[in-house]
C-alpha cells in the first residue's frame, strides 16, 4: 500500500518534516501486530511511503456490517482482537532507539479506524503518523488537538501531557464499543462528545451487556481510569 502525500501539503515545510518524521519513526516498529513500512521515497517532488498491506478490513467497517446485520462479536473474537492490538501497543510503548534511549512512543489516535483485521485473523494497528516521541523533529503546536475526539483519554482533552496511558484508555473505548456495538461517547456535536469525554461518567460494562463475560469488566475499569 502506498501512501502519498498530497501536491498542496508537499510545498508546506512543517508536514514535509511531520512526514518523514513518521517514516522514520514507524520504520523502527518491527512487530507481527503493527503494519510495516517498508520504504520512503520520493517521486518529482512528492514523498510516499511503501507500506504492509492489510487484506481485510478496519473495525469501523467491521462494526458497521455487524450491527446492520443485527449481530454482535462473538466475546472470544472482541478478547483476541484487543489483545493483539494491546501487544502491538506496548511493543511501540516499549521500543527504544538503536543507541538505547526510549522513544516514549504514543499513538494518540488509537480508534476502530486504526486497527485492522486481515481475513486470516491477523490484527495490525495502523497510522503512527500523528503518534508523538521525544526525538521527533516536529512538535505539536500548542492547543491543538490531534487525533479522534470520541476515542481521547480526558488528559488529552484536558491538554494535559499525555503518556501510552491515552493509548491504553483508548483501547478500552474501542473494546467497549466492540461489545457494546455502540459508541461510548456520543453527541450532536464535536463540542458535545469533548465535554463527555472531559468528565466521563462510564456504566459498568455489565449494565449494558448482561452477559458479558466478568473479565471484560475488570479490563474496562482500570484501562478507563481517568
Amino acid at each position: 500500500a502506498i501512501k502519498g502525500m498530497l501536491p498542496h501539503l508537499a510545498r508546506d515545510e512543517q508536514f514535509t518534516k511531520m512526514f518523514i518524521d513518521e517514516a522514520k519513526m514507524a520504520s523502527l516498529l518491527s512487530h507481527a501486530n503493527i503494519s510495516q513500512i517498508y520504504e520512503l521515497g520520493n517521486h518529482n517532488g512528492r514523498l510516499y511511503l511503501v507500506m504492509e498491506f492489510i487484506s481485510g478490513h478496519d473495525l469501523r467497517h467491521i462494526l458497521k456490517t455487524s450491527n446492520k446485520l443485527g449481530l454482535r462479536i462473538p466475546f472470544p473474537v472482541v478478547a483476541y482482537i484487543i489483545s493483539r492490538a494491546a501487544e502491538g501497543l506496548d511493543f511501540a510503548h516499549r521500543k527504544r532507539s538503536p543507541d538505547g534511549r526510549p522513544l516514549n512512543l504514543v499513538h494518540r489516535d488509537v480508534s476502530p479506524q486504526n486497527i485492522l483485521m486481515s481475513f486470516e485473523g491477523e490484527v495490525k494497528v495502523v497510522d503512527f503518523g500523528i503518534a508523538k516521541a521525544e526525538q521527533r523533529a516536529t512538535e505539536t503546536q500548542a492547543g491543538v488537538l490531534k487525533g479522534k475526539f470520541a476515542y481521547m483519554a480526558p488528559e488529552q482533552v484536558r491538554g494535559v501531557e499525555v503518556d501510552h496511558r491515552s493509548d491504553i484508555y483508548a483501547l478500552g473505548i474501542v473494546l467497549h464499543e466492540l461489545l457494546t456495538g455502540t459508541k461510548l461517547f456520543r453527541g450532536q456535536s464535536d463540542l458535545s462528545v469533548l465535554e463527555k469525554v472531559r468528565q466521563p461518567n462510564i456504566l459498568a460494562i455489565r449494565d449494558a451487556v448482561p452477559n458479558a463475560p466478568p473479565e471484560f469488566d475488570l479490563v474496562l475499569r482500570r484501562a478507563l481510569s481517568v
